[in-house]
């Protein structure tokens, strides 16, 4: 694998913006490489919904279905992998609108489906206040 960058913010993919809404911590980085090697392609998806709130999900390619209820926030390029997207549920993305989200690492298992659950660590987001960010339309 490529050198980890110590963050790695993710390409802009709503309209009209002009700075990323999402990055990952290089911990992050490592983990969805070592995933990728035993997974293949992978996505990213934060709902709003029960399991584990501020966890994202994360998925082989394809296997979540988005839809219009979905928006797609950021598209890494994760070195020496390729392309991971990173969808919100639009009801969820109402109440983050005005945050930057960062993927992180923590140790323990997550209660969801996400692929990382037998490694022993869980993707948490961790998210700071942005000014300029607009509200989904």
């Amino acid at each position: 694998m490529d050198a980890t960058p110590e963050t790695l913010a993710a390409a802009i993919t709503i309209d009209g913006e002009r700075a990323s809404r999402v990055a990952m911590s290089g911990t992050a980085v490592e983990l969805v490489q070592k995933l990728w090697l035993k997974h293949g392609p992978l996505m990213f998806h934060q709902s709003g919904g029960c399991c584990d709130g501020s966890s994202p999900m994360c998925y082989p390619a394809g296997e979540f279905i988005t839809a219009e209820a979905d928006i797609l926030l950021g598209l890494f390029e994760v070195p020496g992998c390729g392309p991971l997207e990173f969808w919100m549920s639009k009801e969820q993305f109402n109440y983050w609108s005005h945050t930057h989200l960062s993927i992180d690492v923590v140790a323990g298992r997550g209660s969801g489906f996400s692929v990382e659950a037998p490694e022993g660590k869980r993707f948490l987001i961790r998210s700071r206040l942005v000014d300029g960010f607009r509200p989904a339309g």
